[in-house]
């Protein structure tokens, strides 16, 4: 095994030369950022020492070759340049004097919360660039403002610039939310605490280390925990074994807990708990059908909207001011401590009737968006899946768990399968106003058409593909007590439900060689990153179509 200095793609690369064999093809893929590439016909990966330095403890044999041109020494150095925050703000704001005269008449609006402080200014070049000028400002797409750290002099420097532009300043208290209650943990600077949290990802907690945070950063759906001052990611074996060879390499002493289960959550209130309920205003709902809304979507929304509005049952829903919408939602975080996308969810409804209901401008809540804890999903293998069928003696029920399995279908989807989508002449099955409401067509697999055929002649459905009494729609929950009484009689102990097939279906196509795009339009996803997730799943190369339930011996 040879390893060498190369330029691809306008970087400096370290290039690894190795006869092929699938396990050293394993191993150099636990290094961040080791890729494949077809003109060098080789592998290859970061030019940097720790990069090296792990390649060295995976693969102590490799022998590094140094050409005739002189090798550039792994030096990371770090350049404390002096703040030029104040001469920048000056310096703006004397350009923008004197190219602009009218910029006085323009109002500013500045909210000043906890760490942040929200900005929100009319469209201008000179304004931006000024705001820009302060480190680690951005702009937030969701509440229309610009967000600037509050520390240093930040809000003098927005003080000064703006001056009497300022229209109004609000200052609100933010009250430190209690995350955790218990023994304080002291990590030394050379430890790293690995916690595995119950909801399938994997909290790391250390001290300044760029190297290890680099690694983090290049691993799908890793989040920055502010509050407890920690990484999390989604838990693997891939990406476990990766952080330990890294710190391995890095000398640091690895601390691995599993986190216990936390306390019930409190439930949302319902018409049950409290007298004088507030039902979801009609005006609401309507505004929610007039938009085409999804009957899930207006569902949840609906919820969402009681649960807030019987929060403050003794007050009427349009005397409920920002400050209380704000309290309601950290009561959400703190006391119920619902979820990341419970709580996105519940900020959504209540500003959708604030913004759209009522026609009110767009409002400035500096209640963080939490950022989704995406886990990677749960597949069963192609035994499992065989054994998983098999055990379904049932022809309905088989013919259900068929048709998600080998066409990927959502739940909705399986329920809302008419006789006509099924075209045994083209082999494909219509999805009619999936998710989106938009319609795609899938595979429709031969050894299903053979149970399909059965089925139907059995059963002899009218309009639904599956139907319950009396000729109407199958229920949901109906599909997922069958799939919950087949897992368990097929001795399958991974958490795995209805959605998990559509998993597998992905999955399997991966791994049999099907390209991602086909993948992506068979799933019926918008973005090509949503499908992506299952590269992280399989390593297998791709192919050609085919439907993996072609390939099981069911019969």
């Amino acid at each position: 095994m040879k390893a060498s200095k190369i330029s691809h793609r306008n970087e400096y690369r370290i290039k690894v030369d190795f006869p092929f064999d699938r396990q050293n093809v394993q191993k150099i893929r636990q290094i961040p950022d080791a890729k494949w590439s077809e003109s060098k016909n080789s592998w290859h990966i970061p030019y940097s020492k720790t990069a090296f330095e792990m390649l060295r403890v995976i693969f102590p044999e490799v022998e590094y070759i140094k050409k005739n041109t002189p090798e550039s020494p792994f030096v990371f150095a770090i350049i404390d340049k002096p703040d030029l925050q104040t001469e920048t703000a000056t310096a703006i704001k004397q350009h923008g004097h004197k190219k602009s005269h009218n910029l006085k008449h323009t109002a500013v609006f500045i909210l000043v919360c906890g760490k942040n402080i929200a900005v929100k200014i009319p469209k201008n070049e000179l304004d931006t660039q000024f705001i820009l000028s302060l480190r680690y400002s951005r702009w937030d797409k969701k509440k229309w403002c610009w967000i600037v750290p509050n520390y240093s002099r930040n809000l003098d420097l927005l003080k000064k610039y703006f001056n009497d532009r300022i229209t109004e300043l609000v200052i609100q208290d933010q009250p430190e939310i209690p995350i955790n209650i218990g023994e304080r943990r002291i990590i030394g600077k050379n430890d790293l605490l690995i916690i595995k949290t119950g909801g399938g990802r994997l909290k790391l907690i250390f001290g300044c280390n760029k190297e290890l945070t680099k690694t983090i950063k290049t691993m799908p759906y890793c989040t920055w925990d502010q509050q407890q001052k920690s990484w999390n990611i989604p838990f693997a074996e891939k990406f476990f074994n990766e952080i330990k060879v890294l710190a391995a390499v890095l000398k640091l002493n690895i601390l691995y807990e599993e986190e216990a289960k936390g306390e019930s959550i409190i439930s949302r209130v319902s018409k049950f708990d409290i007298p004088n309920y507030k039902s979801c205003p009609d005006e609401y709902i309507f505004k929610l059908k007039e938009l085409r809304y999804s009957a899930n979507t207006i569902k949840t929304y609906t919820g969402l909207f009681e649960e807030f509005i019987n929060h403050y049952n003794a007050i009427e829903t349009q005397d409920i001011g920002e400050s209380m919408i704000t309290d309601f939602l950290r009561y959400l975080v703190i006391e119920r401590k619902v979820s990341s996308s419970y709580q996105n969810q519940a900020i959504n409804a209540v500003k959708f009737y604030y913004e759209r209901v009522l026609g009110g401008q767009r409002k400035i809540y500096l209640v963080d968006r939490p950022r989704e804890e995406k886990t990677l999903p749960t597949v069963l293998n192609e035994k499992e899946i065989t054994e998983l069928l098999n055990v379904t003696i049932n022809i309905k029920h088989k013919t259900i768990l068929m048709l998600c399995y080998s066409a990927g279908l959502r739940l909705s989807e399986l329920t809302n399968v008419k006789l006509k989508d099924i075209d045994s002449g083209r082999m494909q099955i219509r999805v009619e106003q999936a998710k989106g409401n938009k319609d795609r067509y899938s595979i429709l697999s031969t050894n299903l058409l053979v149970v399909l055929k059965k089925y139907i002649n059995d059963y002899n459905p009218k309009i639904w593909l599956f139907e319950g009494v009396g000729g109407v729609q199958y229920s949901k929950r109906t599909i997922q007590l069958i799939m919950q009484a087949s897992v368990k009689k097929a001795g399958i102990i991974k958490k795995v439900s209805v959605h998990s097939l559509r998993h597998s279906f992905a999955t399997h196509l991966l791994e049999g060689g099907t390209d991602l795009r086909y993948i992506q339009s068979l799933l019926g996803h918008s973005s090509s990153k949503t499908t992506e997730i299952y590269t992280h799943i399989t390593t297998k190369g791709f192919d050609q179509i085919k439907s993996p339930l072609d390939k099981l011996n069911i019969f």
